[in-house]
C-alpha cells in the first residue's frame, strides 16, 4: 500500500508539472489582443525578379533627341528680364532670368574680379547653345573649325604639319613656320606617333593617299571645310599656326564652350572676340532656317555665367537689291 501511494503521488506531482507547462506556452503564444484573428502568413525570402524590357540603341537615340529638341523649344519660348528686380528680395519664379547686352556683361565680370580679389588674367570663356536641326529628321553633325581672333591672345604658336609631294611646296612649307612638310613619308611616323602636330594641311593631290590617317586623325584630317585643304600653303600656315580651335562636344552635341580672351583685355577687344567666335558658329548652318544659336552665357575662370542678348549678335539673311525690285 505504501508503493502505491508513493507511485500515485509521484504520478500526480508530474502531472501537475506538465499541466504548469502547458498553460505557460499557451500564455506565451496567446496575441494581446483576443478578439484579433490570428492569420499565419508565409515569409518570403527570395523572389524572382522581372527582366527589364531591353531598349534598343535607336530607341535611346531617338529618346534623346526628342529630349534635346523639348529643350532648345523651351529656351526659344523662355521669356527673359532686361531690367531689374526694384526689392532686394523677390520670388524667383515671379521674374525671368536677367539677360544682359555684351558691353554691360562684360563690365560686370570685370567689376566681379575686383570684388572677389581673383586673378585679373583669368580666361573669359563662351558657352553656346546650338539648334542642330536641319528639318526632315536630319541635324547638323557635330563640328570644328578653325578662326582668327581679332584680338589674339595667346602668344604660342601651333604645330603645323604639311602634306605635300612637291619639293618646291616642301621648301615653302618649310620657310613659312611649317613644323613639319613632306609626302607619304610622314605617314607611318604619324601613325607611330613619332609625329606630333596641333593641325594637319595638305595640297589636293595627296589627299587620296592620305586615307591610312583618317581613323589616326579624326577631326584633325584634312578637310575643305575646315580650309585645311588648298594649294594656298602660306595663307594655311599663317592661319592655323596663330589660330584657334572651336567644336561642338560630342557627347552634348548642341553646345559649344571655347575661351575667347582674357579678363585684362579691354572691353572692345573681348566683345570683337566674341563677334568672331558666333559669326564662325553660324556658317554651319543655313541662315534660312533660324537662329542656330539659341543661347549663351558670357562668364570667367571664377564667375557665374551671364546670360547675353543673342539677337544683335547674328547674322542676318542678306536680301540683294534685285530681290526687293522683284517684290516691289
Amino acid at each position: 500500500m505504501v508503493n502505491m501511494a508513493a507511485a500515485v503521488r509521484c504520478l500526480g506531482r508530474v502531472l501537475i508539472h506538465h499541466q504548469k507547462h502547458g498553460l505557460s506556452k499557451m500564455a506565451y503564444q496567446t496575441p494581446l489582443y483576443p478578439c484579433s484573428v490570428y492569420v499565419q502568413v508565409p515569409s518570403r525570402h527570395f523572389a524572382a525578379a522581372t527582366k527589364p524590357t531591353k531598349k534598343t540603341k535607336k530607341g535611346v537615340k531617338d529618346k534623346a533627341s526628342d529630349e534635346k529638341k523639348d529643350e532648345i523649344e523651351k529656351i526659344k519660348s523662355y521669356s527673359f528680364m532686361e531690367g531689374e528686380p526694384e526689392d532686394d528680395v523677390y520670388l524667383k519664379r515671379l521674374y525671368p532670368r536677367q539677360i544682359y547686352e555684351v558691353e554691360k556683361a562684360i563690365q560686370l565680370l570685370k567689376k566681379f574680379q575686383t570684388l572677389d580679389f581673383t586673378n585679373p588674367k583669368q580666361g573669359v570663356y563662351l558657352d553656346l547653345t546650338l539648334d542642330m536641326a536641319l528639318g526632315k529628321k536630319k541635324k547638323v553633325e557635330p563640328f570644328a573649325s578653325v578662326l582668327r581672333f581679332p584680338y589674339p591672345f595667346i602668344s604660342e604658336i601651333n604645330k603645323v604639319a604639311v602634306f605635300t609631294g612637291n619639293a618646291s611646296e616642301i621648301k615653302i612649307a618649310e620657310e613659312n613656320g611649317a613644323a613639319f612638310a613632306g609626302g607619304i613619308n610622314l605617314i607611318q611616323k604619324i601613325l607611330d606617333d613619332e609625329i606630333q602636330s596641333d593641325f594637319y594641311v595638305a595640297v589636293p593631290e595627296i589627299m587620296p593617299e592620305l586615307n591610312p590617317l583618317k581613323k589616326k586623325l579624326k577631326k584633325r584630317f584634312p578637310k575643305l571645310t575646315r580650309n585645311s585643304i588648298g594649294r594656298d600653303i602660306p595663307k594655311m600656315l599663317e592661319l592655323f599656326k596663330t589660330g584657334h580651335e572651336i567644336k561642338v562636344d560630342e557627347e552634348r552635341e548642341n553646345f559649344l564652350q571655347t575661351k575667347i580672351a582674357t579678363l585684362d583685355m579691354l572691353s572692345n577687344q573681348i566683345a570683337a572676340n566674341l563677334q568672331a567666335v558666333i559669326s564662325e558658329v553660324c556658317k554651319h548652318r543655313p541662315l534660312s532656317l533660324g537662329p542656330f544659336v539659341v543661347r549663351a552665357f558670357l562668364r570667367t575662370s571664377t564667375s557665374e555665367g551671364l546670360l547675353l542678348k543673342i539677337k544683335p549678335l547674328l547674322p542676318k539673311e542678306v536680301e540683294t537689291e534685285e530681290s526687293n525690285k522683284e517684290d516691289a
